[in-house]
This record gives structure tokens, C-alpha cells and sequence, in this order.
């Protein structure tokens, strides 16, 4: 009976442990230090990311389920075996994606930075940080269309024994890739 007393007196100091503390010890948000931020909403690297066409997981759909990306497919370009002919429609494609997508993203940080800025200088209604939020997202959703298109012409452009040496290379085996038609 005594060490039930005893534990169960341990056990509710540690479940109150918490409500003791001082507040200066209270945790903090998970977006403490982004209040520094030149947009609120975007770090640095996506920011870059946006302007530069950069691909920012917006293919997994297309990239876990055997449609290759130009850049990786680039990367793995001598272990892919890719011909001279696969290697410059590959580039083609890649600069092609990054100019489309680079465009698009360097409105959508220019849309980031209007809402922040609305909300910055107190001026935040909902009709206005509607509107530049329904653009904001239209932007995102052609970014993400254009990369799944890359990834669409990519898988064109290879053999199927490429596209499966491709997931075997980025670490996505376990299932073999679906027949699909080739431009050669």
C-alpha cells in the first residue's frame, strides 16, 4: 500500500510538471524566427527554388510511379546508357521545364510578397487576401501541371529498361515499370 501512495504522489508531480513552469520556459511556435523572413510564408530555398524552376517535390506523383525527371535523368545520364540523341531531347525538355516553371514561379513570389505585404501594413481585408491567395494557388497548380508534364515526355524519351534502371538507381524498387509507348 505505502508504494502505491508513493507512486501514485510521483506520478501526479510529473503530470503537473508542466503547468509549474515558469512561462519564460514555455515552448516555442515552430515558425519562431520566421517572423524575419523577407516573405513570411516562403524561406529563402524556396523562394530560390521558385525562381530558379526547381522541381520542389511537386512530381512525386509522376517521379514514385516510373516517369523519370529530365534533371535526374541528366544526372544518371552514363548509367542509363541514354544515346546522344535521348542526352539533348533530355536537355530540351529540362530547360524548357525550368523556363516555364521559372516564369511561373517568379509571379508567385511576387504574389507571396503582395499578401505579405497586405498583411504586413495592416491593410488585410478578405476580399483582397482572397483574391492573391486564389492566384497564389492557380500559380502553384501550373508549376506542379508543367513539372508532371516534364515527367510525362521524359518517360517518351526512354526504354523501358531505362526507366526501370532509373528507379533502381533513385532507390524506388520494388515493382517493375508499367509498359508504355517510346518515341524511338
Amino acid at each position: 500500500m505505502h508504494r502505491v501512495l508513493i507512486f501514485m504522489a510521483l506520478a501526479t508531480l510529473v503530470s503537473t510538471a508542466g503547468y509549474c513552469q515558469p512561462a519564460s520556459n514555455a515552448q516555442s511556435s515552430p515558425y519562431a524566427g520566421q517572423h524575419k523572413r523577407a516573405i513570411k510564408a516562403l524561406s529563402h530555398d524556396e523562394v530560390r527554388g521558385y525562381l530558379e524552376g526547381a522541381g520542389l517535390g511537386f512530381s512525386k506523383a509522376a517521379e514514385l510511379n516510373h516517369y523519370p525527371g529530365p534533371l535526374h535523368v541528366l544526372e544518371l545520364a552514363a548509367a542509363l546508357d541514354l544515346s546522344p540523341q535521348q542526352v539533348r531531347e533530355t536537355r530540351k525538355l529540362l530547360a524548357s521545364v525550368k523556363r516555364e516553371t521559372g516564369a511561373l514561379g517568379e509571379k508567385l513570389v511576387d504574389r507571396e510578397r503582395e499578401l505579405d505585404s497586405l498583411f504586413a501594413s495592416s491593410q488585410a481585408d478578405p476580399a483582397t487576401s482572397d483574391a492573391l491567395v486564389a492566384k497564389i494557388a492557380d500559380l502553384r497548380g501550373r508549376i506542379r501541371a508543367a513539372h508532371l508534364r516534364a515527367h510525362i515526355a521524359q518517360r517518351k524519351i526512354l526504354t523501358n529498361k531505362q526507366i526501370h534502371d532509373y528507379d533502381k538507381a533513385r532507390g524506388y524498387t520494388g515493382s517493375s515499370p508499367q509498359k508504355h509507348k517510346h518515341l524511338h
